[in-house]
């Protein structure tokens, strides 16, 4: 694991202990995550992560807006994968970034309580992992 994954991780956790998000915070993100950070922010204030679960196993994805006019909708594993072009193209065959802004919002709604929550049986999540 790289030196900045290492800081990001530990600023996510102390994101997710708090509830809440520091001004040192923000910018050691901002430092480490760029643009992407920026767009991330705004997908989370306009309520774009939705977080769905699978009862009784209490597994997740999540389901994030896109910024584009079309508002596509990604799903994606905060800390390992999105279905979308940039993830394969910028992270995956590139390496340029260390991830997308889908999982960047993904993750700080996660730790700032402010995904929506959807709750599905586990058929119906499987059915949802499927389709990626």
């Amino acid at each position: 694991m790289s030196a900045s994954s290492l800081v990001a991780e530990s600023v996510w956790r102390s994101i997710e202990s708090t509830r809440s998000v520091t001004d040192e915070q923000l910018s050691i993100l901002h430092f480490l995550f760029g643009k992407n950070f920026e767009r991330a922010t705004r997908i989370v204030d306009q309520r774009g992560v939705k977080r769905i679960s699978g009862e009784p196993s209490e597994r997740s994805i999540f389901q994030v807006v896109g910024e584009s006019r079309r508002k596509e909708e990604y799903f994606c594993f905060a800390e390992h994968y999105c279905a979308c072009y940039s993830f394969f193209y910028d992270i995956v065959n590139k390496g340029e970034q260390l991830c997308c802004k889908h999982q960047l919002a993904a993750r700080l709604a996660a730790a700032l309580g402010a995904c929506i929550e959807v709750k599905v049986s586990d058929e119906q999540l499987a059915q949802l992992l499927v389709k990626i």
